[in-house]
């Protein structure tokens, strides 16, 4: 029976965007099936007392959000994953930083509508976005940021993974994350970083 992983994603996020290469790579070895949904970094950390850097990076997190949602909310689910890609490709690994030609030059690439980009600069999806995000974070609870994952009943952050493993390796990540998922009472396994995200 195919398994059912419900990802989170920003695509300003480097980290969301190695965990759903994993995901995606550990979907050719295992019988898994990765639904994509839209998180905020900017909603996130509202609120939180964050560097001055961080404040205007997350203001211009907001256009590829809004404009996720938008395609979502017009063509449906199945529209994040592939406009995901699309800006994750340019803005990751191309290092485009410039997150509204990241957004113009993804609608063109994946062929959806080039008018969603208004949705980046309005207001109009703001509910259906913050609704998105609260249904794949809230679950998880505080203090945890992205990627958050959902298997079945449980909700967890992470797994934070550079570069992102592939083949089998893929495949014995997910085992390991799906073993300490089904564990009841599990909370939390973690080290500190020693590298900065690696896109292959």
């Amino acid at each position: 029976m195919t398994q059912q992983i419900e990802l989170w994603v920003d695509p300003a996020c480097p980290w969301a965007w190695l965990t759903s290469r994993w995901l995606l790579e550990a979907k050719t070895v295992r019988d898994i099936e990765v639904n994509f949904h839209v998180m905020s970094l900017a909603i996130l950390n509202a609120g939180r007392d964050v560097p001055e850097e961080y404040v205007e990076f997350m203001e211009k997190s907001w256009g590829p959000v809004r404009v996720l949602i938008a395609a979502e909310q017009r063509h449906g689910a199945s529209a994040v994953e592939p406009l995901y890609g699309a800006m994750g490709t340019l803005h990751h690994v191309r290092g485009e930083k410039d997150l509204t030609k990241v957004i113009v030059d993804a609608l063109a690439a994946t062929g959806f509508d080039a008018d969603l980009v208004s949705a980046a600069t309005s207001t109009e999806y703001d509910d259906a976005l913050s609704a998105s995000h609260h249904a794949g974070m809230d679950p998880v609870g505080f203090d945890v940021g992205t990627p958050v994952i959902h298997i079945g009943d449980v909700a967890f952050f992470g797994p934070v993974v550079t570069p992102a493993p592939k083949g089998e390796a893929a495949g014995l990540l997910y085992d390991g994350v799906l073993a300490v998922a089904s564990t009841p009472g599990f909370y939390e396994l973690k080290r500190s970083r020693t590298k900065g995200p690696i896109f292959e």
